[in-house]
């Protein structure tokens, strides 16, 4: 496993960008980025279930590690979805991705940071950065409800 991370900053408050990312609406425009029919079912509150779908029967199962709103959210990945079958037997995990959002000057940073296999990473070096101006144009627009 390997650690990577990826930052932006954004002209907006800490509260709208979790807001953003989130957001029932606004969740699946951001991870688009991933998959165009990206999807989450979870409430995001710590130790609840998430699972994680790509809008064809594949995804992700994980577990909300940590939610400290505004702050700081913790997903640990421990199992994978595919043809609409749960799999907790894998080899890679867990696998945790961390968002922290810090409040710098009337703009928030936000840092992204996962570990990863070897396989994955060229993939998220090139999404992430595209989810995450999505994520800033969507902070940043003015009147924005989410």
């Amino acid at each position: 496993m390997e650690k990577i991370e990826f930052k932006t900053e954004i002209n907006a408050s800490p509260e709208q960008v979790w807001k953003i990312l989130l957001g029932t609406d606004t969740y699946p425009k951001w991870t688009a980025a991933f998959a165009e029919n990206s999807s989450v079912e979870t409430d995001w509150q710590k130790g609840s279930k998430a699972i994680f779908g790509d809008g064809s029967g594949n995804g992700m199962v994980a577990i909300i590690e940590e939610n400290i709103p505004n702050k700081y959210l913790s997903i640990k990945h421990i199992g994978e979805i595919k043809d609409g079958k749960e799999n907790l037997d894998v080899d890679w995990g867990p696998v945790f991705e961390n968002y922290t959002l810090e409040e710098q000057g009337g703009k928030t940073a936000l840092l992204i940071d996962l570990n990863i296999t070897a396989e994955w990473k060229d993939y998220f070096e090139k999404t992430w950065p595209k989810a995450l101006a999505i994520v800033k144009e969507l902070a940043e627009k003015p009147h924005l409800d989410t």
